[in-house]
């Protein structure tokens, strides 16, 4: 949420936060956090906004504490989004081939049902690996990573959708691979930004918010992509090039100012 708000305030978006927990730090990286799940605060929240007749133009679910969370991210998206609203689910379950400390089966078979009710779906390599039921392999060929865009497009029950599957090795690059019939006319392609020899934590959300952002303001997926990446790869070497401790997380918040929305 430290990422996605000021991302999305960034493009002039009005962000309703709809906390899910209390971290004392994310789970990767850190041992001994502390972990405040807002479960029931969540519905109280909702039931305060369905009073106010609050409807969105977007709904974004992100990190999820349990599996009782992901039934009532499904009841907000299906009781508070406006007219034409877009729905983007970031099946935040792991990385680098694992499966976050936080994560159980339970949680990882409602993500699946979760994403069927998106219009953007963005998980990582190890998420989309997850979803699409393929074992993970950490640098996938052309066309083995494009099955797992397809396996994962098929998910979506929304009709007009896009896949953004990141973090696909390719030695000194990393490619982001998208599909969109969302924004496009069943639109696939592939964006490559020069591979940062550390991992950050927050990229996936810095991408995921930037895409948002960008659909929003009217932006096709192509182009959200191609300019999510570039920041990214940008943050990433100047978080580096800082000696910042890597579990610290990517710094990007001195170059927010310079994306051209």
């Amino acid at each position: 949420m430290q990422v996605i708000i000021p991302v999305l305030s960034h493009f002039g978006l009005q962000v309703c936060p709809l906390p899910t927990a209390l971290l004392s730090t994310h789970t990767g990286g850190f041992e001994g956090f502390t972990f405040l799940d807002l479960t029931d605060e969540m519905k109280k929240i909702m039931t305060h906004w369905k009073s106010l007749n609050l409807r969105f133009d977007a709904i974004y679910s992100g990190f999820l504490g349990n599996a009782a969370q992901i039934d009532t991210v499904s009841t907000a998206i299906r009781d508070f989004p406006d007219m034409n609203a877009v729905i983007m689910v970031d099946p935040v379950m792991g990385d680098n081939g694992e499966i976050y400390k936080t994560y159980t089966p339970e949680m990882c078979a409602g993500m699946h049902r979760l994403c069927e009710n998106a219009h953007i779906i963005t998980p990582n390599l190890t998420e989309a690996c997850l979803l699409a039921g393929i074992p993970y392999d950490p640098s996938p060929d052309e066309k083995k990573a494009l099955e797992i865009l397809e396996k994962v497009s098929v998910i979506c029950k929304t009709g007009h959708k896009a896949v953004i599957l990141h973090g696909v090795s390719r030695g000194d690059r990393i490619s982001t691979y998208y599909s969109d019939s969302l924004t496009a006319d069943n639109d696939v392609g592939r964006i490559d930004s020069p591979y940062c020899p550390a991992f950050f934590p927050g990229c996936g959300d810095l991408l995921a918010s930037l895409i948002l952002g960008e659909v929003m303001s009217g932006a096709k997926i192509g182009l959200s992509v191609s300019k999510a990446s570039d920041f990214i790869s940008k943050a990433s070497f100047a978080t580096l090039e800082e000696g910042t401790p890597h579990n610290w997380g990517i710094e990007f918040e001195k170059l927010l100012e310079d994306f051209e929305i």
